[in-house]
């Protein structure tokens, strides 16, 4: 009976040995934690990679573990896997810091040829009258300075001429009221050898003709058209459409005609869009390619930005002042170029850094154990690059592929600390 109760309490040692190493063996495995990664990859496209199972976005097939073997992450904290998956990733990508610097920028824009406004000549009837003889018969016909528009019959006029014939018959010697005569006959139109031919044959004339001042292609578009836009104008250009004004037409004193275009001034309008407006100026270089001459090129500078847009445009017009007597480009011809310039000093990260979610930005920021989603302002967006306006400080480090560290971006609950 004693040898019994010796067994019995030799077996309630060993017992009690054995159950407090195995409790001391947990307590171990709870003070560190081994985690393995497992990767998942698309069989047809390797370069999908996921840290759970599912199907490739690509072309759809399930997603395979990726044998890179059993790794220890030692630097991992139990908080850390405890955290919301949508708030905090567990990962050990590449970093990236903020960069500081001034990024030259070669923005691809397309343009159009237009008119010189500022060369723009206008013919006007200085008399009311009617057309007796129009001497232009389609639109964009070539014409030289002084040569003869149309013929005037006008009452007013005539009547001028009868009041200078009236005193050079019985007043010559009055020099001023002679003057004064002539002086009003020039205003109303007649040139200098016509008033002289008046003085000597003392014989009015029933017609003056109307002279170009300017040399270049005439229209009467202007007339028609109203408070149509340049480029909508350059689009309708024919040689062979009837003009507004005809003979017989009745016009009053100061009424626009015609206007004449000189093609050996030009523009060119490029296409600036909203996103673009910052980072072109006033001086930036361009080259332009014409679409009628693609062996040539040119180089020149932005000359002016125009501040409004032009009815039914969506983007801003620059202008290049062009010196079109030598190339001949046609009027209402397209043209592509590259304005070559530089942004300020600003805030750059890579592009593959940030995520876009809508409207939200997102950066990955290094903390202890892993990486929080994070809410950032963007800018511009130059050569892979892209600037950070807010929400960055130069210290911050971030993951350089944001794409990497999630799955689903519908599903980052981002933050603004």
């Amino acid at each position: 009976m004693k040898k019994n109760i010796q067994y019995s309490f030799i077996l309630l040692v060993v017992t009690s040995l054995f159950f407090s190493c195995g409790n001391r063996k947990h307590a171990g495995h709870a003070e560190h934690v081994e985690v393995t990664e497992e990767l998942y990859t698309c069989p047809m496209h390797p370069e999908i990679i996921r840290n759970a199972p599912g199907s490739c976005p690509v072309c759809g097939m399930a997603l395979v573990k990726k044998q890179t073997g059993d790794k220890s992450v030692a630097d991992i904290q139990l908080d850390a896997l405890l955290k919301p998956v949508d708030e905090f990733v567990v990962s050990a990508v590449p970093v990236t810091t903020i960069e500081r610097r001034v990024e030259d920028l070669e923005l691809n824009v397309v343009g159009i040829v237009t008119h010189d406004t500022r060369q723009v000549g206008t013919i006007s009837s200085r008399v009311n009258g009617r057309i007796e003889k129009l001497y232009i018969r389609y639109k964009y016909q070539p014409v030289r300075k002084g040569q003869r528009i149309m013929d005037i019959y006008s009452p007013e006029l005539l009547t001028a001429q009868q009041n200078l014939i009236f005193l050079l018959r019985n007043d010559k010697d009055n020099i001023s009221l002679v003057n004064a005569a002539k002086d009003k006959l020039f205003l109303m139109g007649m040139r200098s050898g016509e008033v002289a031919e008046l003085v000597k044959s003392k014989v009015p004339r029933y017609s003056i003709g109307v002279f170009s001042n300017y040399s270049g292609f005439v229209t009467d578009l202007n007339k028609a058209a109203g408070s149509r836009a340049a480029e909508g104008m350059q689009a309708q250009m024919s040689t062979n459409q009837e003009l507004e004004i005809k003979e017989g037409m009745y016009v009053k004193m100061g009424q626009f005609l015609f206007s004449v275009y000189n093609p050996a001034k030009a523009w060119i309008l490029l296409d600036i869009f909203p996103d673009q407006q910052n980072l072109v100026k006033t001086g930036n270089l361009v080259r332009i390619v014409p679409e009628t001459a693609p062996q040539q090129s040119i180089t020149a500078k932005i000359n002016y930005i125009e501040p409004a847009f032009r009815p039914g445009k969506k983007t801003l017009s620059a202008r290049v002042y062009l010196n079109n007597a030598n190339m001949h480009l046609p009027i209402g011809s397209r043209v592509t170029a590259t304005i070559f310039g530089s942004s300020t000093n600003a805030s750059w990260l890579p592009k593959d850094a940030v995520l876009s979610l809508g409207r939200d930005k997102v950066v990955f920021v290094k903390q202890s154990g892993g990486f929080k989603a994070h809410k950032v302002t963007t800018g511009l967006e130059l050569n892979r690059s892209i600037e950070v306006v807010t929400g960055l400080s130069l210290d911050d480090s971030v993951a350089s592929n944001a794409h990497f560290l999630v799955d689903n971006e519908a599903f980052i609950n981002v933050s603004d600390q």
